[in-house]
């Protein structure tokens, strides 16, 4: 993408609305601009707002409100104007046309998020920010996206590669010593940092199955029997009638999924097909398909009815989905029909009383719904979503904290074996390579304004 060119596009959905916005931006903004306005907007003063009218081959087509935004003080660091005209489809398009033919060109993808990085104005990962933003759903979703977009991240990262940066200067420095036997790079400092380094990079890797949760949904699986109350749950939690409820058992033959927001974190909800023993092929299926999303779920929803189901059937039950879903699952089990004439909830608790995470339900009748929802926020690190930290979103963030991780680990490995100081340096710069990667600092120039900016050499 060059900044040559001058761009423009609709800013706002496409679409009928009250307004629409069309930014243009580039070195000919302004002049552009001026060309198809009755006022020249390239002589007001920057962050100014001004009224005028788009005119067509001298013809009026809308009073529009031009706001100027003079570089590098805007959002691509270029000379950029953001026209206000009426939500019309049809004055949008003339707007664009009479702009590209009076010069500009449409902008491509992401191209003015693209400018702000290459100017200068956001790094690589504030740029991804920006369209995680524009994606959130939910409140917490929202946080760690304006936290990444305003830097919160960047700064994490930039931190350890400072650090790291000051060592490499240190040993690369050795290296133009070597004949001498000089050691600047203090190994047990060095192996001190390498831990605590570690020690951030380990959690922002484990961060990534929350952040990647808050930005998905976090993934939770109703399972249970056939008629156990599952889909009137799942429409119990939606508040719309989404899945089809009957008493004929085996209604439900593949998976249901819905997405709701509890306490501002999306959960993605999947209403499955009722565990039994079947002959059925498609239903076989559909029980397969159940056990798979309970494999991926972070938390399961296991129903049963209350007035038709011991103990002992329960605890089997839950032996079973735990050893097809693997481990570790956080199962919350739901005791359903409660609502039932013949339900004695101190015998039923008394006989149930082993049950760890047991909430008695009545999904038709929504009794205990924020009991239930509690319950499954707590499954979710809520804390850490509320307390500021910076939790991955990102899976190629992800990817390049693994790497990282794994150049860490054999710079120590070497460290430990007394490995030479050539080989410290090619580990050292693949990590610095790799959080790098993150931010779009990937510079072997920061080695040398280190050495530079710190040490005289006689050079």
């Amino acid at each position: 993408m060059s900044n040559v060119e001058t761009i423009c596009a609709l800013s706002t959905a496409p679409g009928i609305g009250g307004i629409a916005v069309i930014r243009v931006s580039g070195p000919q903004a302004l002049e552009i601009c001026d060309k198809i306005l009755n006022k020249k907007i390239s002589t007001k003063d920057s962050h100014t707002a001004n009224h005028a009218w788009v005119l067509v081959e001298q013809e009026k087509l809308d009073e529009v409100v031009a706001t100027v935004f003079k570089s590098p003080k805007s959002f691509t660091g270029e000379d950029t104007v953001e026209i206000a005209c009426h939500g019309s489809v049809f004055i949008q398009q003339k707007i664009i046309e009479a702009l590209l033919y009076a010069g500009a060109q449409l902008a491509k993808p992401g191209e003015f998020t693209m400018r702000a990085y290459l100017n200068g104005k956001m790094d690589l990962s504030q740029a991804e920010a920006v369209a995680d933003l524009i994606a959130s759903e939910g409140a917490a979703e929202h946080k760690q996206a304006l936290h990444q977009m305003r830097g919160g991240f960047s700064k994490e990262i930039n931190t350890l590669r400072d650090r790291l940066i000051h060592f490499a200067s240190m040993v690369e420095l050795e290296l133009d010593f070597a004949e001498e036997d000089v050691e600047f790079a203090n190994r047990a400092q060095l192996v001190k940092l390498l831990h605590e380094i570690m020690g951030v990079v380990n959690a922002l890797i484990e961060s990534f199955s929350l952040g990647n949760a808050l930005k998905n949904g976090v993934p939770v699986a109703i399972i249970g029997a056939p008629n156990a109350g599952k889909s009137t749950l799942l429409n119990a939690l939606l508040n719309e009638e989404r899945a089809i409820v009957s008493e004929i058992a085996g209604t439900t033959r593949d998976t249901i999924e819905d997405y709701i927001t509890l306490g501002g974190i999306k959960f993605k909800f999947i209403d499955t097909a009722g565990l039994r023993t079947t002959n059925d092929a498609i239903e076989k299926l559909g029980i397969e398909r159940a056990y798979d999303k309970a494999k991926s779920a972070s938390a399961i929803l296991l129903m049963f009815d209350v007035n038709t189901t011991s103990a002992a059937e329960l605890a089997a039950m839950r032996a079973d989905v735990m050893e097809q879903a693997g481990q570790g699952k956080h199962i919350i089990v739901l005791a359903n029909k409660v609502d039932h004439p013949d339900f004695d909830k101190a015998n039923f608790e008394k006989q149930f009383a082993d049950v760890k995470h047991l909430i008695f339900i009545s999904a038709k009748n929504k009794l205990h719904m924020a009991e239930l929802k509690e319950e499954l926020m707590n499954t979710v690190n809520a804390g850490r979503v509320n307390s500021g930290q910076t939790i991955v979103t990102n899976l190629r963030h992800h990817e390049a904290l693994t790497k990282a991780a794994q150049s860490l680990n054999e710079i120590l490995i070497g460290t430990e074996n007394n490995v030479s100081a050539d080989l410290l340096a090619v580990d050292i710069r693949k990590t610095l390579y790799h959080l790098g990667e993150i931010t779009g600092q990937i510079n072997a120039d920061d080695l040398l304004n280190n050495i530079f900016s710190k040490f005289c050499i006689g050079k």
